[in-house]
């Protein structure tokens, strides 16, 4: 008999906990208070389980998220997060049954989109996913990056501010409004709710042993908090007596490039630290090129980060703003039905319009590929290079590369 899949009830919540522990291989011991912390803040009906005669085998989660896109407006988007089936019930079809029932749920709400971070590379493409950003982690050896180890804070080329040491409670306090002027500035960020900054913050229940990371906060020459870092440090020292210390960057956060660069410099320069983790950033992030030597900075990862999958192409387009005018003919192919067919993008640095069209295409496409476009951080015509998109109009790939590609790449700060 197929397992039973639905949304669970609150009684089943610890072994859902327990299941997904199974899938993420991790010790499947859920603590009473894990389950006490969590429950509140989840929403049962958006949680799935896959039942095989009483036990859960599968689980999946989704909850309500904005997601920032070119211009500073905000998609109202279906994340999609704890997506785990056992071992013993692998390829049967139940992560087709969940996401199946998800996404027609979020298309009836009127999602915009859905997002997910994706644990495998492989899994959602064949959902309509398509990667909208990308992540990089450097690792910067201090010693050979140039800066001037006697550095004693920002000057006036940082915007002549100053920076402070701080504790996770001012972050909770300042974060949500430096996070949200971020948002307006950059597309590919996902808000971050009160829930958040506490569990960020250490202010929450940690299944994981938690360690209180350094605070420091930039504040401009006229006093107003326009960034912080969030850092942690490991104690090693050599044989010679030598410090040997890696600052691993949790969050670094800013809303001027002034602020960024401070900051930057600032984790390069605490004594005792040789080397700096910076956690995931933006590939076009400025640190590499900050550094005097940027051969000091050698990538540590770079992979896919935000999944996207479109709902509603009108919805994703029309609210993102475009630096160039012109218009696309979009023949956009969705094998689950929720947002295909042929739809007219007219564009402008003043507005957009996103229509259905009975218009010769100009480019054709499957959903994931269009999602791939949306936030800006792909070109089309590598693309139709690849053979992902059809040209059927002759140069209109390059156009909508002018259309759709932004000058800073997306970036998803958080995984979720």
């Amino acid at each position: 008999m197929s397992p039973e899949v639905r949304a669970i009830d609150e009684s089943e919540f610890p072994a859902w906990l327990r299941a997904k522990r199974v899938g993420f291989l991790r010790p499947p011991v859920v603590p009473d208070e894990e389950v006490a912390d969590r429950l509140p803040h989840t929403d049962l009906s958006r949680t799935y389980g896959a039942f095989d005669r009483g036990r859960l085998v599968a689980t999946f989660h989704s909850f309500d998220q904005q997601l920032s896109t070119v211009g500073g407006a905000n998609l109202a988007a279906d994340a999609v997060s704890g997506v785990t089936v056992s071992p013993t019930h692998r390829r049967r079809g139940l992560l087709s049954r969940m996401m199946a029932d998800d996404l027609a749920a979020a298309k009836e709400r009127g999602d915009a989109c859905a997002t997910l971070i994706a644990a495998e590379y492989p899994i959602y493409g064949r959902f309509g996913f398509g990667v909208a950003d990308w992540g990089t982690e450097w690792v910067v050896d201090v010693t050979r990056a140039g800066f001037d180890r006697r550095w004693s804070g920002p000057g006036a080329e940082d915007g002549g501010g100053r920076i402070d040491l701080s504790d996770g409670a001012e972050i909770r306090k300042e974060g949500p409004a430096l996070h949200r002027r971020l948002a307006a500035q950059r597309a590919g960020i996902t808000d971050r709710t009160a829930r958040a900054w506490d569990v960020g913050t250490g202010n929450s229940y940690h299944s994981e042993p938690w360690t209180e990371p350094f605070y420091a906060v930039y504040r401009s020459a006229a006093g107003e908090v326009e960034g912080y870092v969030a850092y942690t440090s490991d104690d090693r020292w050599n044989d010679a007596k030598q410090p040997v210390n890696t600052a691993s960057v949790r969050d670094l956060l800013a809303v001027t490039p002034g602020a960024e660069r401070a900051l930057w410099r600032y984790v390069c320069s605490v004594d005792w630290i040789t080397r700096v983790r910076t956690g995931y950033r933006a590939p076009d992030d400025v640190l590499p090129l900050l550094l005097p030597d940027p051969r000091a900075a050698q990538v540590l990862t770079h992979a896919d980060m935000l999944w996207l999958r479109v709902l509603d192409v009108a919805k994703v387009l029309e609210p993102r703003t475009y630096a160039a005018s012109g218009t696309l003919v979009l023949d956009v192919r969705d094998a689950a039905g929720f947002t295909g067919g042929r739809y007219r993008l007219d564009a402008s640095p003043e507005g957009a319009s996103c229509t259905p069209t009975d218009a010769s295409p100009d480019l054709v496409l499957d959903v994931a590929e269009l999602a791939t476009l949306s936030l800006g951080d792909e070109s089309a015509v590598r693309l139709a290079r690849l053979g992902r998109v059809e040209e059927a109009t002759a140069g209109s790939a390059a156009r909508a590369d002018l259309l759709l590609r932004t000058s800073l790449r997306p970036w998803s700060m958080d995984i979720f």
